[in-house]
């Protein structure tokens, strides 16, 4: 089960009426920071730490073991120190409450890097709760859903973006890596402790491929044993590409009974059942394969109560069903994925590893990697040449420009506080760029990976070592050999089938998604014209009507914009 956990101040944490439904819910009194009383369901793990702190969720070592925070931590410090020391030290999928100090009613929350447990508190005059889902504060009578439209203004532009401000009016989300101090009168602003920055830049790369192969090897190896190890039975999506290939190779290494399932859809594109089978058969299971069926992908479906913001799409929520149906029936405890291993092993798309190269390390290696750049994207030397020196000398757009299609002429962009991964050193390398604002985009995988089943949803490939293992590779070396995600492959070369380990490609869903668009075009017409946003004077009607009346176009993913408008839409009416 998830991590569920609601913390409430004095006041609240004493109303009969609040505590009576918080024991309907399955939520006990778990202990105290200060005034605040953390409330938890039994299957929660809850740790006390010296001083009076508490640990919602697990914390492991740097060996994977579960950690004695009560034998290690210093009895009395400032709390900076211990947070600082805490992620230098140990990873793992947690929030931290430690009190603010010994005169003060105030309580310091830390969320780990990876951003596994959910953190959202009330930030307005008096602070309710901190809990990992607003559906519990709304139960126990503390919340009331109001959209914040302000962020719903931002969000059409920037669809795919996490900021600590969400779409439910006075709630915030503590960004993982982030701490906030919180009073039973307010909340403030979230402070980031952590940030890729830290493990990019010449001082920290690694200059031994060799190197960086075992350090990436040993890190993902090494989570993937603890949590599996901690739910004793997990369904394995496969895609039948890289990134999940290695999970459930690590798997393979480890005593937790494993399911496999992998989707399909109607149409060619898609079918990757060839290379999961061949992971099926190294982890000596049966693989499963899931149809996505063109009527189950509705634009207009229910989202959770907890959601706070717009992140589940027509295809992730095609794909949660079908991957719920396969691990109900494998009676498993936990679902795995490769989800964010295209961003932790550096696969990109551009020209920035070679620009990179130059500006790091010279004219040898630059040219090197250049060499590289052209056999990964089967270009010519002169191209591959001409698109670096194009990124060596043009200035990156930093932050990302705001996707404007399709929204009135009379919008503007809200200034809400950025993302702080935005703060780049001003000798950050291209590439870096790049990868974090990729990280970025990975911190709403666990919005936009709806499972209905209540069963913990795993992601190993985003946790805090794998992460800062890959960070400390320079981008350069990930392509190594014309490779796409080379390091990635050394590190795992002795361990995977050789046609997973050398295949350039992967299957993709375009042609469903394709397939949806076409099916649904006109209901996807009315639900936009008609909805919310559109009401909210938000939408360019005339060009989303021109768009939509002329027939698809063969390669214009155009309607990919839609689907991100429908998406926000579908949130915005579910939380009405």
């Amino acid at each position: 089960m998830p991590y569920d956990y609601i913390v409430l101040f004095a006041e609240d944490a004493e109303r009969a009426s609040v505590l009576a439904e918080l024991t309907r819910l399955g939520m006990r009194s778990r202990g105290q920071v200060g005034r605040a009383t953390l409330f938890a369901p039994y299957t929660t793990p809850v740790a006390k730490l010296p001083g009076g702190g508490l640990c919602v969720g697990k914390l492991y070592d740097s060996r994977g073991r579960e950690a004695e925070l009560t034998s290690v931590l210093p009895q009395r410090t400032e709390k900076g120190i211990i947070f600082r020391w805490l992620l230098e030290h140990f990873w793992g999928q947690y929030v931290l409450l430690l009190p603010d100090d010994d005169q003060s009613e105030a309580i310091s929350v830390l969320r780990d890097p990876s951003g596994a447990v959910s953190c959202a508190f009330q930030a307005r005059e008096s602070c309710r709760f901190l809990t990992s889902s607003v559906a519990i504060a709304a139960a126990a009578g503390l919340y009331r859903s109001v959209i914040d439209w302000t962020f719903i203004q931002h969000c059409v532009a920037y669809p795919h973006l996490k900021l600590e401000r969400t779409g439910l009016d006075g709630i915030q989300e503590l960004l993982p890596g982030s701490t906030v101090t919180l009073t039973a009168q307010g909340g403030a602003d979230g402070q980031a402790v952590w940030t890729p920055w830290q493990f990019m830049g010449r001082a920290q790369h690694q200059r031994d491929p060799e190197a960086a192969a075992g350090a990436v090897r040993e890190s993902v190896t090494k989570v993937v044993d603890a949590l599996a190890s901690e739910d004793g039975s997990l369904l394995l999506e496969l895609s039948g590409g890289l990134d999940s290939s290695i999970v459930g190779a690590c798997l393979a290494k480890t005593s937790a009974r494993v399911a496999c399932c992998t989707a399909v859809t109607p149409l060619r594109g898609a079918d990757e059942r060839r290379y999961a089978a061949l992971i099926a058969e190294l982890l000596d299971v049966e693989l499963r394969a899931c149809t996505l069926d063109f009527d189950d992908a509705q634009i207009d479906f229910p989202v959770p109560a907890s959601s706070l913001r717009p992140a589940v799409w027509v295809l992730s929520r095609s794909v949660g069903r079908i991957m719920d149906e396969a691990a109900e029936k494998a009676e498993v405890s936990a679902m795995f994925s490769g989800g964010g291993g295209d961003t932790v092993f550096a696969y990109l798309t551009t020209a920035s590893p070679a620009a990179d190269a130059f500006r790091a390390c010279g004219l040898a290696e630059g040219f090197k990697a250049i060499g590289n750049l052209s056999r990964l994207h089967g270009c010519t030397l002169a191209k591959a040449a001409r698109l670096t020196l194009r990124k060596l000398y043009r200035r990156p757009h930093w932050p990302p420009a705001p996707d404007t299609r399709f929204l009135s002429a009379s919008w503007q962009l809200p200034p809400l506080k950025p993302h702080p991964w935005f703060s780049a050193p001003r000798s950050a390398l291209t590439g870096d760029r790049e990868r974090v604002l990729g990280l970025i985009g990975t911190q709403l995988f666990g919005d936009a990976t709806p499972r209905g089943s209540g069963r913990r949803v795993r992601m190993p490939l985003l946790a805090q070592p794998v992460v800062e293992a890959c960070l400390r590779v320079p981008s350069w070396m990930w392509i190594d050999g014309g490779r796409n995600r080379a390091i990635a492959r050394d590190a795992f070369c002795g361990n995977l089938p050789k046609a997973i380990l050398n295949r350039r490609s992967k299957g993709t869903f375009m042609n469903y998604t394709a397939g949806v668009y076409r099916r649904r075009r006109q209901a996807i017409a009315s639900f936009l014209l008609e909805g919310s946003l559109q009401s909210q004077g938000l939408l360019d009607r005339a060009a989303l009507e021109r768009y939509l009346t002329q027939p698809p176009v063969a390669r214009d993913n155009t309607f990919m914009r839609l689907f991100d408008l429908c998406m926000i839409e579908n949130w915005v009416r579910h939380h009405r």
